[in-house]
């Protein structure tokens, strides 16, 4: 009973798939209250809205308090769920998850308060340290975690542009220093006063409450302003280039395992697969918008990437949630949908359009063939197969414009 009992709790905070509908609702409950908590904890700072509202804030707290420490409580308890950790003693699981970065900062969302009441008054400003709040959002958004993994991966370049920067700001600070000194003794009479001007001077930012004021103070530090362009572009470009390449590796993946598990394309090569995701174009519907609707041409099939569809279908509507797809057949040959989709929630859609797929088809002639074998051992069966795809009448009608080799006869 216990070990069903972690599992199930498990699935139920970590987010993905495995927890279904309640992990999805606690995860945006659990979003809405880390936003709510720093909006309070950002106002209770103002003095006029802490005395107005104190309690209300007080109570936003004490409810903020008791859901992350069971939070952490029970992702302590769940530790040995983990994939990585499935290996190893229940102990040693839940003391890695404790040092985790994750387990930190879940620590030090609750930890402040609980700490509070045990120090002298003048260290109860601890409690700022509740805004760490924020940092948990890391584990519900891709974007950050992709942010995190970009500055992560690219750590030895930002250490090596760091170390650029402190010679940099040594050696002009060295310079400025042997310039200015007799001009200005108070702002440039040793290296340490000097690297003020070198650090504000390179990082662009230019405060003025420093300036060279002899002809070649001037020269040097206009000289440092065009190396300071410099020093800003290295690890904004490595920064925005790594986090660039994260998304898109994040989102090839997604689709990639989207694209793979659809039936028609299960026998293809890695090289045929990419060929078909670069030819997918993202689309985005609002719950209650129709998709496809009946008995309208059908031009492109659809891979849901995250909400869900519905399909209206005689013997009742079926739903197909992330993963899914449906209208592969239209793919291969125009014809009339055999029933109408509609989003019954915000949903984002990848779409193969049917021209795209007969432009790859007809340079790829064995691609074709065997796409069109799969169809055919495909065919007669439901309207809905298990998995997600439309197929008994989006046949029905030739294409007249298909090559006489790729063309399919109804029920074939």
């Amino acid at each position: 009973m216990q070990p069903r009992l972690r599992r199930r709790i498990h699935e139920l905070l970590e987010e993905g798939p495995t927890g279904g509908l309640a992990n999805r609702i606690l995860t945006r409950a659990l979003i809405a209250l880390i936003l709510v908590n720093l909006v309070a904890v950002i106002l209770e700072s103002v003095p006029s809205l802490e005395q107005q509202y104190g309690g209300l804030f007080l109570a936003v707290e004490l409810v903020s308090l008791v859901v992350f420490t069971a939070e952490y409580l029970l992702r302590l308890w769940v530790a040995p769920e983990h994939e990585p950790h499935r290996h190893l003693p229940d102990g040693r699981a839940r003391l890695e998850y404790a040092v985790s970065p994750a387990g930190i900062i879940d620590l030090l969302s609750v930890l402040p308060f609980w700490l509070a009441p045990l120090l002298p008054g003048d260290l109860r400003s601890i409690l700022v340290l509740r805004i760490l709040r924020f940092l948990k959002l890391a584990r519900y958004s891709p974007g950050v975690r992709s942010l995190l993994d970009a500055l992560y991966e690219e750590r030895r370049a930002l250490l090596g542009c760091l170390l650029i920067l402190s010679g940099a700001t040594v050696i002009l600070a060295s310079v400025m220093h042997l310039v200015e000194r007799g001009a200005q003794p108070d702002k440039f009479g040793t290296i340490p006063d000097a690297m003020w001007w070198a650090i504000v001077t390179l990082g662009t930012i230019g405060y003025g409450d420093v300036v060279p004021i002899t002809p070649l103070g001037r020269l040097i530090g206009g000289l440092a302003i065009f190396g300071g362009l410099i020093m800003v572009a290295l690890p904004v470009g490595i920064i925005a280039t790594a986090f660039s390449e994260a998304i898109h590796r994040r989102h090839f993946v997604v689709t990639w395992g989207m694209v793979a598990r659809v039936p028609l394309f299960s026998g293809l090569t890695a090289t045929e697969i990419a060929d078909i995701i670069r030819l997918l174009h993202a689309r985005t519907v609002e719950a209650g918008e129709v998709v496809a609707r009946r008995g309208e041409a059908a031009h492109s099939m659809y891979f849901v990437s995250v909400g869900e569809v519905e399909i209206d279908l005689a013997g009742g509507p079926v739903r197909l949630g992330a993963g899914h797809f449906f209208g592969e057949v239209a793919v291969l040959r125009r014809a009339r949908r055999s029933a109408t989709v509609t989003a019954t929630q915000r949903t984002h859609l990848l779409m193969l359009d049917a021209h795209d797929m007969r432009a790859l088809l007809a340079r790829q002639p064995q691609l074709a063939e065997r796409l069109h074998a799969v169809v055919r051992d495909r065919l007669g069966g439901e309207l809905v197969t298990p998995e997600g795809d439309l197929v008994a009448e989006e046949i029905e009608t030739d294409d007249p414009d298909a090559p006489a080799a790729h063309r399919l006869k109804p029920g074939a």
